[in-house]
């Protein structure tokens, strides 16, 4: 009996990029953006296309210039970095966003990534560890710092990171004010029981014991402006 010869099928090749990952770098400070960009020219695989310093500016570069991967900071007077990646998403751009940032708190990290960024690094990265990032957000693929990916778990696994109702966050905010059951009562034209049941559902949600500190976590999660 002749033995059949096995042959492996080829495996369609992975088409490979040409030419370098084009960045467009987005940051109000001047000298973060020239550090940037340094970092960058020395490496062949990148060219940045432009720099913005705030998020108008950079929806606007983004539109003109199509960069492969956006490096958005987040907190910038003029414009703030989510309001950008939201219009960038609604937008339709091809470019991915990659937040550059020193903030990874709850009131940042998530609102940036619910609004469509690919990934959230932190200022402190390794150059080579931002180089991999990019190239990982050019590609369409998530990149997240340790420090960002295990609060984003936390928060999944924590039952007190539900979100408030709109009806919660107005309770909160006017016991923020200092205003008590009955006045909230009167204010949003419901009874006290019904305060006093909103308010058991929002320390469940903060996991907070009393209303100074469900207070003072809804300032720290940035649910209280």
């Amino acid at each position: 009996m002749t033995e059949r010869t096995e042959h492996p099928v080829p495996e369609s090749p992975v088409p490979e990029r040409t030419g370098p990952v084009t960045v467009l770098l987005v940051d109000d400070h001047p000298v973060v953006r020239d550090g940037l960009r340094g970092m960058f020219a020395a490496s062949p695989g990148f060219e940045v296309l432009g720099e913005a310093a705030d998020g108008v500016e950079a929806v606007e570069l983004a539109v003109r210039l199509d960069p492969d991967v956006v490096l958005m900071d987040l907190r910038m007077p003029g414009g703030g970095g989510v309001a950008a990646i939201a219009e960038l998403v609604r937008r339709g751009i091809r470019g991915r966003v990659l937040v550059l940032t020193t903030y990874d708190t709850d009131a940042d990290t998530l609102p940036a990534i619910e609004a469509g960024a690919t990934g959230y690094l932190l200022k402190d990265t390794p150059r080579d560890e931002l180089f991999t990032a990019v190239r990982a957000a050019a590609e369409g693929r998530t990149v997240l710092s340790p420090a960002v990916a295990g609060r984003l778990v936390s928060r999944v696994r924590s039952p007190r990171n539900e979100p408030l109702s709109a009806r919660e966050r107005e309770v909160l905010e006017l016991v923020a004010k200092g205003t008590s059951n009955r006045g909230i009562a009167a204010v949003l034209f419901i009874s006290e029981a019904t305060v006093k049941t909103h308010l058991t559902h929002i320390y469940g949600k903060l996991g907070a014991k009393d209303r100074a500190a469900a207070v003072a976590v809804g300032y720290e999660r940035g649910i209280l402006g």
